[in-house]
């Protein structure tokens, strides 16, 4: 799925973390994606709060997923860019996110940026 259907793109991916699919989500993501959150510095004890990699996407994602079992996420708008989408979303503890997602030439997000309120 690429960044041209920005809503199908949203709703696959939020349907992904819903499952709980984490194969699924990082089927999205290209192998050398960075990756940029703040919650990475309590989830991973790394201050710069960057990801490199899938394979580093993938442990990150998979300890953060064993500390939230009830992770779910409601989705609430989509903006769309050029190469770009970000997705607007509640999640499981009611609070408000963003995530933008920066896709490259073969339809793959090659960076994604994590905000919270």
């Amino acid at each position: 799925m690429s960044f041209d259907r920005p809503r199908d793109f949203a709703a696959a991916w939020i349907a992904a973390w819903n499952a709980h699919d984490l194969e699924r989500v990082l089927g999205h993501y290209a192998d050398d994606v960075v990756f940029r959150s703040p919650r990475i510095e309590a989830v991973m004890g790394d201050a710069t709060c960057v990801v490199h990699g899938k394979a580093a996407l993938r442990t990150y994602w998979a300890t953060a997923l064993e500390k939230m079992p009830d992770l779910h996420f409601v989705l609430d708008r989509v903006y769309a860019g050029k190469h770009a989408v970000t997705v607007v979303y509640r999640n499981h503890r009611g609070q408000s996110a963003a995530e933008t997602m920066v896709f490259d030439g073969d339809g793959q997000v090659s960076e994604g940026i994590a905000t919270y309120d």
